[in-house]
């Protein structure tokens, strides 16, 4: 399994979503969904994103509540995906 630093994530992310970078950057604690999320993601962007990260990794978020808190910021996907790796 790769570790994958939040840069690597960020741009695995907006890749994955075929998005670009919001102006001044995503702050690691910056939510991805929701009203306040700049990206504006989408339940198919997470099917997407966690497809990419599957295949970058191996890891596979095993279903669509534990996807919502792995994802709700770069910062807590990261998180997420070290202590799958332990």
């Amino acid at each position: 399994m790769t570790n994958i630093s939040l840069p690597d994530l960020q741009h695995l992310i907006l890749e994955a979503c075929d998005k670009e970078e919001p102006e001044g950057g995503l702050s690691p604690d910056e939510a991805l969904f929701g009203p306040e999320s700049r990206l504006e993601l989408d339940s198919l962007d997470a099917l997407q994103i966690s497809v990419a990260i599957q295949k970058r990794t191996g890891i596979r978020i095993a279903d669509s509540k534990e996807t919502r808190r792995a994802m709700a910021s770069l910062q807590t996907l990261a998180d997420y995906l070290a202590a799958q790796r332990t």
